[in-house]
């Protein structure tokens, strides 16, 4: 029955693809025997409660396959019908071109842009090792579970997928387990013209144990992926990564063909292939046994939930404290944030990213799920959650998975796409950090998060041109509009520690991903900050009646504008301050909001930004001025760098009068 289950899964796929007439049928064709091997015989799942905490992981990270992953979600009972299969690639149906976290049931994150997956597996291994670590008592594996992933060529020749497994490996995550679908065919061809080293080697030196199966010369190959699998859970220092020996487009006229990985086989290579494999059934049609022999998996999981359900009533008699606590970060629960002593209290001038360190402090201590770090930049970032005399936070390392604090390295794509797995897991409320330039390594996987609408926390640093001596390579000019552009993902630039504070607090009690955009430089303290800044913008500083100019800022260069409306009071020029910490969030409020704080009849405005002028023509409107960035920066001091690209009071105050003439 295995044989014939496994030539469902390659039949399935490829028909739906050739209905679809789009799709990739090499990697379904070839990989089948891993997925029917996986799903039959070790993963632990129940297809009735696909959210189960403690079932096992599995991520397709070569996701234009995605064919293959429908085919078994189909068959092992997780709610797909046939319609779902027939309707592949088509509008509206629960089978896209590539798997989509929250779309199907049973899908655990998406994928398809290649690496990213691996990066996310390994995230999910960490968030498991650390709630394993946190949670488990002798007699009680409340958390215990493996995590899958299955790659290909692609995947393995992205610079991210040698960033995810080198911290996999230096962090010894045991309970992570690689298929590499070893079929040295890409888009192109051969890949011997792009990719010829030594893939075992490469695993071998980040502390990978490699294993290897032949697919294609093995008689039961299903024999000896268990054996593969069975030695890799075995292995409790090391991941590990079965390389597969595999033909792509397996059955098929173009198997081993190039032309077999992003089209449809074609209607007559299709009938030939069913003919190779000895398949007479009609299309999308499964003998009755096949359902009947994968309906086994789910009965198996079904009773493994059972019994760690039982077991967990056990486990809340005995340890009542920690079995609530684990319930409230599997559940993402927080309490009121707002209500923190002292989280809005500030009383000296601080960089925001001090300011942020003292407040990410501030809720660590009441957030127990909170888990993140930096590339390699924490005492830059100030990212780290500092031991105090009554909480140590310590380090996620081999020897303490309990630790909260993550060395991520200095490797900032994967460390984004890391913190995406982490989150995903659930238990963990994950959070990330590098210097601001530097975001643009972590943007596809900043762009995954806000498409999979889940609340990672980015912290970035070291903002604008005020990093100074470092110069241009490291000053951030067209980062903010490059993040504004994503959709779904909040941005945030406080201008002090109120507003830092509030923005921390929309982060976490919010559904999508939050980037923190914070200050190098010393900002002032403002009076009237504060939780208005969870609205996006609001009048921080305002005139008697109504203004002749609207100075519009965020972060650093509200001080400008408030100086600016200083001298402008001084010569009769009523002018309100406007704080903008977030564009996205000020554009979820109500029209009337909205007209309150930047009214509609005061045509006189002036935005100021150290960045791209670009999010701002919107607000200054047809009478405003920009004071932004529209070149590189300049390598010296930040306060004559401000002075040189005008960010200065008088610079403000003049473009107020010019825009007031108009």
């Amino acid at each position: 029955m295995k044989q014939t289950t496994i030539n469902a899964i390659r039949i399935l796929s490829a028909e739906a693809i050739q209905k679809a007439n789009s799709g990739h049928p090499g990697l379904p064709l070839g990989s089948a025997p891993i997925g029917y091997t996986l799903f039959q015989n070790f993963l632990k799942f129940n297809n009735k409660d696909a959210k189960w905490d403690d079932r096992d992981r599995f991520v397709l990270s070569a996701g234009h396959g995605s064919m293959l992953y429908y085919s078994l979600l189909y068959l092992y009972g997780f709610g797909l019908t046939v319609d779902d299969l027939k309707n592949f690639r088509q509008l509206g149906s629960r089978t896209p071109g590539h798997p989509e976290y929250g779309h199907t049931v049973g899908v655990e994150t998406t994928t398809g842009p290649l690496g990213q997956g691996i990066a996310n597996a390994v995230g999910m291994a960490a968030a498991e090792a650390h709630l394993a670590a946190k949670f488990n008592r002798d007699g009680f594996p409340v958390v215990d579970h493996y995590t899958y992933a299955l790659c290909g060529d692609g995947c393995l020749e992205e610079g991210i997928s040698y960033e995810a497994c080198s911290f996999a490996g230096a962090h010894e995550l045991g309970k992570l387990i690689l298929f590499y679908d070893d079929n040295n065919i890409t888009i192109e061809g051969d890949t011997d013209v792009t990719f010829n080293e030594d893939v075992a080697a490469r695993f071998k030196a980040q502390n990978w144990q490699v294993l290897k199966v032949d697919l294609v010369s093995n008689p039961d190959s299903v024999l000896m992926l268990s054996n593969a699998i069975r030695k890799a859970q075995k292995e409790k220092k090391k991941p590990t990564v079965i390389i597969c020996n595999t033909k792509i487009g397996y059955g098929s006229p173009l198997e081993g063909s190039s032309k077999s990985h992003g089209a449809p086989l074609g209607v007559e290579n299709l009938q030939k292939t069913k003919e190779k494999l000895g398949w007479s059934c009609e299309p999308f049609e499964v003998p009755a046994e096949v359902l009947r022999h994968t309906a086994q998996a789910g009965r198996r999981g079904a009773k493994k939930e059972r019994e760690w359900k039982a077991m967990f009533a056990e486990y809340e008699k005995a340890y009542p404290e920690l079995a609530k606590e684990y319930k409230t970060a599997m559940a993402g629960e927080l309490p009121d944030l707002t209500a923190i002593p002292d989280l809005f209290r500030f009383e000296k001038p601080m960089a925001t990213r001090q300011t942020s360190s003292y407040v990410l402090n501030k809720l660590a201590a009441v957030v127990p799920s909170l888990m993140g770090g930096s590339a390699d930049l924490a005492p830059s970032n100030l990212t780290e959650m500092k031991n105090t005399d009554t909480v140590v936070y310590g380090d996620f390392a081999p020897a303490s998975y309990e630790g909260r604090n993550v060395h991520f390295g200095i490797r900032e794509h994967a460390m984004a796409a890391i913190a995406n797995g982490m989150q995903l897991h659930g238990g963990v409320r994950a959070y990330c950090s590098t210097f601001f330039v530097f975001s643009d390594y972590c943007k596809h996987a900043l762009r995954l998060s806000a498409l999979m609408n889940i609340p990672v926390v980015y912290v970035f640093t070291h903002d604008s041109i005020g990093v100074g001596e470092d110069g241009p390579t490291h000053e951030p000019v067209e980062q903010l509009i490059a993040l504004r552009s994503i959709p779904n993902m909040k941005v945030y630039r406080p201008a002090d520690g109120k507003e830092t504070a509030a923005a921390w607090i929309s982060a976490l009690t919010g559904t999508a991903p939050t980037a923190l955009v914070l200050t190098r430089q010393n900002l002032p303290q403002y009076e009237n900050s504060g939780l208005a800044a969870l609205k996006g913008g609001y009048v921080l500083e305002d005139c008697d009646g109504t203004p002749d100019v609207l100075l519009i800022g965020t972060g650093s260069e509200v001080e400008q504008c408030v100086g600016a409306k200083a001298e402008l009071a001084k010569e009769g020029i009523k002018a309100r301050v406007v704080s903008m910490p977030c564009i996205e969030e000020f554009e979820k409020q109500s029209e009337s909001y909205r007209e309150s704080v930047i009214p509609a009849s005061v045509k006189a405005r002036v935005c100021v930004e150290a960045g791209s002028p670009y999010s701002w023509y919107k607000y200054a409107g047809e009478k405003g001025e920009i004071v932004g960035m529209s070149t590189f920066g300049a390598s010296a001091p930040a306060g004559q760098l401000f002075k040189l690209f005008g960010f200065t009071v008088e610079n403000v105050v003049e473009k107020a009068k010019i825009s007031m003439a108009k």
